[in-house]
């Protein structure tokens, strides 16, 4: 099982910069550039809808599970 974290599409859909939204979303732009490289174990609820609110998307928006092949 796989999360694909998407948001650096919808970053660029929505033509926002990663400083920009780590100021909006209160994070560091270090912490969002791992979140978008899909290199940390967990997202808060409050960040994640944070994201959401600021790029006026969903969650799914952001985040897919793609099964494992087998």
């Amino acid at each position: 099982m796989e999360i694909i974290v998407n948001l650096d599409v919808m970053m660029a859909v929505r033509k926002v910069s990663s400083k920009e939204l780590a100021k909006a979303i209160g994070i560091t732009e270090a912490n969002l550039s791992l979140l978008k490289r899909g290199k940390v174990k967990g997202v808060r609820f409050e960040t994640l809808a944070s994201i959401c609110d600021y790029l006026e998307c969903q969650p799914g928006d952001i985040l897919e599970y793609r099964k494992a092949s087998e």
